[in-house]
């Protein structure tokens, strides 16, 4: 039950939860129930997400807010500064949560960039493509860390 998830989440040190297919509408199931143990409620905005449904995905998001930079499915296309941009200034209009970015973010570069106009970048189906190649681990590690330095240098 919801109760003793939530419960185990804390015990090991959870503090915020990403349900991708758990509407604003059915927040009475997980996302309230979370804040009473002190667990974040992250949301996804995407580009196609208009004002009047912002506004219902920013009601009870915690934590930080994920913006989905592309359509379409992830590692399919490229997130870039000047498609994201407007929609996050838009997004900021309407919340203080920080923004971070996500989905179409693949090399160092376009960490950097993205990092310059927001608050952080989730970067996933490039380090999942390495994996599926086989590449070691002290590869994967090697592209983590030219990454984290592209984001860590706005």
């Amino acid at each position: 039950g919801v109760k003793k998830f939530l419960s185990r989440c804390k015990a090991v040190g959870v503090d915020g939860l990403i349900i991708v297919d758990l509407p604003p509408e059915e927040d009475s199931e997980l996302c309230l129930p979370a804040k009473n143990y002190d667990i974040d409620f992250i949301r996804l905005a995407t580009p196609t997400s208009d004002d009047k449904r912002l506004n219902t995905i920013l009601n009870n998001a915690s934590g930080f807010l994920y913006y989905v930079s592309i359509t379409g499915i992830t590692g399919a296309a490229a997130a870039t500064k000047e498609s994201v941009q407007p929609e996050l200034e838009r997004i900021r209009k309407k919340t203080s949560l920080p923004i971070c970015v996500g989905f179409g973010i693949k090399n160092a570069q376009a960490a950097r960039e993205i990092a310059e106009i927001s608050d952080g970048v989730v970067i996933g189906s490039a380090i999942v493509e390495k994996i599926g190649r086989g590449e070691s681990i002290k590869e994967i590690l090697k592209f983590c860390k030219t990454l984290a330095e592209g984001a860590n240098s706005k």
